[in-house]
């Protein structure tokens, strides 16, 4: 070392010598350098729907921070006791340990009802966040190749949140909690052969079992905890590896992404928007009350109480049993087959099944091996965006039927009418949701190519030599020709035969036609390029005023 660098290091604080000489050691030993480095020319784009992701995974900090909080004074235990805390309107009540721990959290200790109301609203936005994040990845195609396997890391992640979330929701043992326990119950009891010892092992003997808050706490704070951080670390690497999607704009190309580095303008951005992300959910749980187990009371499964409502991410599953047909018990050999909760299982399996596979079964229909890092418009592909709203129709009918009893309180309907309705809309409105978004995606695809092709209409009506009177058309900016033009075009498969002159795939091949049907051909750059002169031209020789006769906004002026 030079005598100029060793005099420059005596003249540096002593604070900067030790980290500096912290990160050598720690170089010499990992190499981690160049992995920094590589890490911050990584480039993101720099667009609001990619802030989606970003809110679940801030989200989750802030449940692991406020959950770490919050089990310094749970007691997971169904021992029975008596509270004698600060809520005076519960005390003398016999509870569980548990129960009496909660209460303790929110009354007596301070601060402790911001913390467990800030760890719900986290939980929430959480399991919300993933959610409409992957609703953008679907509608954008983004889970096209490379991307199919983070795709299904990504709903993994989904389901473990709304697991996560719902073992969060059952430790108080309320009235709530022990409900919603007795649901997953009678689900797990229906299932033939195994159902039965699965609630055994699963609750430790018959319902309420002995020690379920137990297990449900190990679940919440440790299994499950580790499974989802794995699995953020895996997504983001993947993330990094296979590139960060974009949308179409000037020099941005499946093999440029256009944006801002990692270091420091992207990382900047980050930590500004966790602690927005704090601050606003902050905010909600100091002003909205969620959860308030005192006025529901200890679970005891001897009264039948109503109104109690699941979490809106675990509602789906009690739409589901609501809305199943009553009487449809079959008994086989003995044995009592209850049909009213195998089939929304099963259909609620088939459901989510669909959702984690759906990349792979759409590039087998379409036979697209391309690599993909060019997010679509929805409108350009219309039937993967009528799949996905019929989706979204599907879930939120069942989600609404788990309110089934307030809807007919609220608004002085039959609960049989409420029922039946639902069942329609379940059915019949997931069908007419696919082809009226279908029809909607055809439309403005229509829309897209005649704006294209003629440009924006400009208000201004010219009258031509021959009489006739025409509107002058502003042709389209750079910027949104990106968007109007597509680079990618599709075509159906088409069965050919193989080696033996035997013809195979005809079922692919109709389900590739079926996918593309009523399908646009993308304007090319050829086409648009030749409408543009047609524009240009047609702006020089009518364009100009003082030529001909010229009509602005409907008054006739010469």
């Amino acid at each position: 070392m030079s005598t100029a660098t060793e005099t420059e290091e005596k003249k540096a604080p002593l604070g900067g010598r030790f980290v500096g000489a912290t990160a050598n050691y720690l170089d010499e030993r990992t190499s981690m350098s160049g992995f920094i480095k590589a890490l911050g020319r990584k480039v993101f784009p720099d667009h609001w729907s990619f802030m989606l992701g970003e809110i679940a995974l801030w989200s989750f900090v802030v449940v692991l921070i406020s959950g770490t909080f919050l089990t310094f004074f749970f007691q997971a235990s169904m021992v029975e006791t008596y509270y004698t805390g600060a809520h005076e309107p519960m005390r003398g009540i016999p509870m569980s340990a548990a129960m009496e721990s909660t209460l303790n959290i929110s009354f007596d200790i301070r601060g402790g009802l911001l913390v467990r109301q800030l760890h719900h609203w986290s939980a929430l936005t959480f399991v919300a966040g993933i959610g409409v994040h992957m609703l953008r990845v679907f509608f954008t195609g983004a889970f096209r190749k490379p991307r199919e396997l983070n795709w299904v890391v990504g709903f993994v992640l989904f389901v473990l949140a709304m697991a996560e979330g719902f073992t969060g929701y059952s430790l108080p043992d309320d009235v709530l909690s022990g409900n919603g326990l007795r649901i997953i119950d009678g689900m797990v009891k229906a299932i033939p052969l195994i159902g039965p010892w699965t609630s055994y092992l699963l609750f430790g003997g018959e319902f309420p079992g002995t020690d379920i808050v137990g297990r449900l706490y190990t679940l919440h704070i440790l299994i499950l905890p580790l499974i989802v951080i794995a699995l953020i670390a895996v997504h983001l690497v993947l993330m990094i590896v296979n590139k960060h999607t974009q949308f179409a704009g000037p020099g941005r190309t499946n093999n440029n992404v256009v944006g801002f580095p990692m270091m420091p303008v992207y990382m900047s951005k980050m930590g500004g928007f966790f602690f927005i992300v704090f601050g606003a959910l902050v905010l909600i749980a100091a002003t909205v009350q969620i959860n308030p187990i005192w006025g529901y009371g200890p679970y005891d499964p001897s009264p039948v109480s109503a109104g109690t409502q699941p979490d809106w991410y675990i509602g789906f599953a009690d739409g589901a049993l609501r809305l199943a047909p009553p009487h449809l018990d079959i008994e086989i050999f003995g044995m009592v087959y209850p049909m009213g909760v195998l089939i929304p299982l099963v259909v609620l399996v088939l459901f989510i099944l669909i959702v984690a596979i759906y990349p792979f079964i759409e590039a087998w229909v379409t036979g697209d091996k391309r690599e993909h890092h060019i997010a679509q418009r929805p409108r350009n592909a219309a039937t993967r965006t009528s799949i996905g709203a019929a989706g979204v129709w599907f879930y939120a009918v069942l989600w609404a039927a788990a309110s089934s009893d307030l809807i007919a309180t609220h608004f002085r309907l039959t609960m049989e009418g409420v029922i039946h309705a639902l069942q329609a809309l379940l059915t019949i409105g997931t069908v007419f949701v696919y082809f009226v978004t279908k029809r909607i995606c055809i439309a403005l695809q229509k829309k897209d190519r005649e704006i294209a092709l003629h440009g924006y209409e400009s208000g201004r009506i010219v009258r031509l030599p021959g009489g006739e009177y025409q509107e002058v058309h502003k042709p389209v900016d750079e910027y949104e020709r990106w968007k109007l033009v597509a680079e990618e075009t599709y075509e159906p498969l088409i069965p050919r035969p193989n080696d033996q002159g035997r013809i195979k795939g005809r079922f692919r091949a109709a389900m590739s036609r079926w996918f593309f049907e009523d399908r646009l051909q993308p304007l090319t750059n050829t086409e648009y390029q030749a409408a543009l002169e047609h524009q240009k031209h047609a702006l020089h020789e009518y364009g100009e005023p003082g030529g001909h006769d010229e009509i602005e906004s409907g008054d006739a002026k010469h």
